[in-house]
């Protein structure tokens, strides 16, 4: 999977971070010390990274990912990240 959507809700100096969702890669999730769980209130699981989202991201970085674009939606960040082939 050459993309990768992350977010945070509010604190981005401290985490958690959403590192994807059940259908991400598992190798590279638990590469990011993510686990997977569901949310109270969600039907669905989600990858979630105790680690603050820097942390993450440098993990990408060093896996060959960069960084595409980042936005802000109400209290949530969202970065994505591109692996090329």
């Amino acid at each position: 999977m050459p993309y990768v959507v992350i977010c945070c809700l509010i604190r981005t100096e401290a985490g958690p971070t959403i590192c994807g969702g059940a259908d991400s890669d598992a190798d590279l999730m638990e590469y990011l010390g993510a686990s997977l769980v569901t949310r109270a209130g969600n039907n669905f699981p989600q990858w979630v990274a105790p680690t603050c989202p820097a942390m993450v991201l440098d993990k990408l970085e060093s896996c060959g990912y960069t960084l595409v674009t980042c936005a802000g939606t109400g209290q949530t960040i969202v970065w994505t990240l591109h692996k090329s082939a």
